[in-house]
């Protein structure tokens, strides 16, 4: 059996989750990062993306925003604005998401802040690319 380090991801609002996993997949400022048990400390800023993670002989996917991740011995924490397992994606709702910041940083305008849309289109690709994953 393959060592296994304890990952947990969370928001504001809850835990999302916590579980014993073989490795994982997390979106850090400058790319994404593999963790595997007895991985070195690490403390990096994360940005949109979808954190992967392996245990139990089944990989999932979850959604998330910026945040942090912290990796410490025998355990990665995942901080992040907002997380969201690929099976919970209510994918019309992410599409919709995509569109309306597609259009706005198209068309911008005066009062448009295209910080925030680009920041909203990331999210909705994201969770977009999850979903995609729970499906197969």
């Amino acid at each position: 059996m393959a060592e296994t380090f304890r990952l947990e991801i969370t928001t504001a609002e809850k835990r999302v989750l916590r579980a014993d996993v073989e490795e994982a997949q997390i979106p850090a400022r400058n790319g994404y990062i593999g963790v595997l048990a007895g991985h070195a400390p690490l403390l990096s800023e994360m940005e949109a993306g979808q954190v992967s993670y392996r245990g139990g002989g089944q990989t999932k996917h979850i959604a998330v925003s910026a945040g942090f991740v912290e990796v410490l011995p025998g355990q990665t924490r995942v901080l992040a604005e907002t997380a969201e397992p690929a099976e919970e994606i209510d994918v019309a709702r992410a599409q919709a998401a995509r569109d309306r910041a597609e259009q706005r940083l198209r068309h911008p305008s005066p009062d448009i802040d295209l910080d925030r849309a680009r920041a909203a289109l990331a999210r909705s690709l994201a969770r977009l690319q999850a979903a995609s994953k729970a499906s197969q």
